[in-house]
């Protein structure tokens, strides 16, 4: 874990490569394929650029670190997302059905009262089919985080 940040200084100093100090939008992206291996979405882009002080007009090194430090947080979470998913599709559908829904919220928040689960069960089970899948899950798992 120690050599992160300092990778990510690396990847910042590669990125910026007129020496400006700061990491303009196209840097920014470049920075994030290398460390992530995806190009950011205009969306994600834009987000980061307008939260930007507009007199470096740029990402200055704290901003880039603390940007990527978050992004990798909320990656480990999706990743631990999926693991829960995947552990209980115990049949590898690519759903859970109300049953595997509330195992996996007693795992995950056993305070939820059974009344809850359901209601945010019928929250993300848009078209009532009774099953939810991975990205439902996700929006679910989010929800209780919030809540919890």
């Amino acid at each position: 874990m120690g050599s992160q940040p300092f990778r990510t200084q690396e990847v910042f100093k590669a990125c910026d490569e007129d020496n400006k100090g700061y990491l303009s939008r196209e840097d920014f992206k470049v920075a994030v394929v290398t460390l992530f291996g995806y190009k950011p979405s205009k969306i994600e882009a834009d987000s980061v650029m307008s939260s930007v002080n507009p007199k470096t007009s740029g990402i200055l090194l704290e901003e880039f670190l603390s940007i990527i430090r978050k992004k990798k947080e909320v990656q480990l979470y999706r990743n631990e997302i999926r693991h829960i998913f995947t552990a209980f599709d115990r049949h590898y559908r690519g759903y859970l059905t109300l049953e595997d829904f509330k195992k996996a919220f007693r795992q995950v928040a056993p305070k939820l009262s059974e009344r809850t689960i359901l209601d945010v069960f019928r929250e993300v089970d848009q078209d009532s089919d009774g099953l939810v899948s991975f990205k439902d899950f996700e929006y679910a798992m989010n929800y209780g985080q919030n809540e919890a």
